[in-house]
């Protein structure tokens, strides 16, 4: 480590916020809010700075720290970003900002909330951030504790009690961590035998299976491990159903964090470490990993159609739209896995901005039906907005956020999977039937004088909005700023996914 150590800054800005309000009075509710609203705007400014000084020309891992902490166990306290990683730290910190705007007006034990939630952003921010294996595990760990107890004592009971669906969120959490965690103490186990070092450094174990050090029988186990495990967090089917109901019991910012931020580590794990690491075991298991991709898209979008609830509408998009990003990952090249990459970002702003609307309008209205509430933008003009730039970001409309991700995960994927990638593009049609439907029915229409008692977002209220309307069509409008990003760490794969492609290619002596 040379210089300041911007990442452990930026991990630390929320801890130090949530350590700091332990001192603060209940009663000031709002020192607690601006106290996290100032932890974050530091957060998001570092990484900021790191996202526009980052060196593309150069690329790798950079912003490196690098500790020792364990050492009979070969675990150091070691940060570092690349083209992959540094887009989701981003992403983490724009909706951790909007996430405590969306919270602004809770008053029910706001100091235990804004605590709690400055732990689950740090944890998930930690996870994008690691190098080592072990620090990856740590954070993620952090991560389920408090989104239970946020839940449970701050969700919504509609259709399903907080209770309910904060157990079950938490359950299948655990059981994708139970099957992640085997898969990595049989990785660590494996690699230190092989290189004759103790070590959960992420580069090192890469080596490793790209040089062949891992056998491919290896490599296919401990593969279906992590995609038992990550697979889960991403809602791949058919583990998918916590999802929806999880979202549904969630407080607003809960939602937005997860649908935006938790869901990715995922998608992001099984790239990190299942494709650089296990790249025999990724080739295996890909025809696998992309028809369970199509049910995702097709049988998750179809479902979404029948919702009455806004926030399962929302939430079975979600698992719709995780199938594009598996897809992406399935075709392995680097066209489809930097759409994939890309995708998450586009998909992590876009329903985080649902989530937030949604939010807003049940704290209002306190209703979620699409049958109850109607012809809100008479009422709530800027409300409106807010959906209205969701939706056509979820249909994919050119100049926002997701159309060139998902265009580029099409592109990739034709070649390797044509009937696949046809099924997907015709997904859009099921997602153009939900969200319009959604749209006209809740925003558009007669006025309703039922409505306009209700006030329409303003101050605090507007700054989720703003952030993640922001980025929404600031990557959309140029999005060289994003693809040029994630292209400087999915091009160095090039190499790697040219050898994978080829079934005869001998990688490390392994056929």
């Amino acid at each position: 480590m040379t210089g300041f150590p911007l990442l452990t800054a930026v991990l630390l800005a929320p801890i130090c916020a949530a350590v700091l309000m332990c001192f603060v009075s209940p009663k000031a509710a709002q020192s607690i809010r601006i106290i996290s609203a100032t932890a974050m705007t530091v957060a998001l400014a570092l990484t900021l700075y790191a996202f526009f000084s980052y060196d593309l020309t150069a690329g790798g891992m950079q912003f490196k720290e690098n500790i020792p902490w364990i050492k009979d166990l070969g675990v150091h306290y070691a940060l570092g970003v690349d083209g992959i990683s540094l887009p989701m730290l981003l992403l983490t910190d724009l909706i951790g900002l909007a996430a405590v705007y969306s919270s602004w007006n809770i008053t029910n034990r706001t100091k235990e909330f804004y605590i709690l939630l400055m732990i689950l952003i740090a944890g998930v921010t930690g996870t994008f951030i690691a190098t080592d294996l072990f620090i990856f595990l740590l954070c993620y760990e952090v991560v389920v504790i408090p989104i239970y107890i946020m839940v449970i004592i701050w969700g919504s009971t509609k259709r399903v009690s907080k209770e309910y669906a904060g157990m079950k969120l938490t359950i299948y959490l655990l059981m994708g961590s139970a099957f992640m965690l085997v898969g990595v103490v049989a990785l660590y186990l494996m690699a230190s035998s092989v290189l004759g070092v103790n070590t959960f450094d992420m580069e090192a174990l890469a080596i490793a299976g790209q040089m062949g050090l891992l056998s491919e029988n290896f490599q296919i186990f401990a593969f279906l491990l992590l995609l038992l495990g990550f697979g889960s967090l991403l809602s791949m089917f058919p583990f998918h159903s916590w999802s929806p109901d999880g979202y549904a019991g969630a407080p607003t910012a809960v939602s937005m964090i997860h649908a935006g931020v938790l869901k990715k580590i995922g998608g992001y794990g099984l790239i990190r470490l299942g494709l650089l690491v296990l790249p025999l075991g990724a080739k295996f298991w890909a025809p696998l990993i992309a028809g369970l991709a199509m049910i995702n898209v097709m049988y998750a979008a179809y479902i979404a159609i029948a919702q009455k609830d806004l926030k399962y509408v929302i939430g079975y998009s979600s698992v719709s739209h995780m199938g594009y990003v598996l897809l992406g990952f399935a075709a392995l090249n680097v066209v489809s896995v930097s759409g994939a990459v890309a995708n998450m970002v586009a998909h992590g702003v876009m329903s985080a901005l649902f989530f937030a609307m949604i939010g807003f309008v049940y704290e209002k209205t306190h209703m979620r039906s699409i049958t109850e509430l109607r012809g809100l933008a008479h009422q709530m003009p800027r409300v409106a907005t807010g959906f209205m730039l969701a939706g056509m970001a979820s249909l994919g409309l050119p100049g926002l956020i997701s159309f060139i991700p998902e265009f580029t995960i099409f592109v990739g994927s034709f070649s390797v999977y044509p009937v696949f990638a046809v099924l997907a593009i015709s997904g859009i049609i099921f997602t153009a039937l939900y969200t319009l439907r959604v749209l006209a029915k809740v925003l558009f229409g007669p006025k309703d004088t039922l409505f306009d008692r209700y006030a329409d977002a303003k101050g605090a209220e507007m700054m989720p909005l703003i952030i993640l309307g922001i980025a929404l069509v600031g990557f959309g409008l140029f999005p060289q700023l994003l693809m040029g990003m994630v292209g400087t760490g999915t091009e160095p794969l090039l190499p790697l996914l040219e050898r994978l492609a080829d079934t005869s290619a001998v990688i490390g002596g392994i056929r």
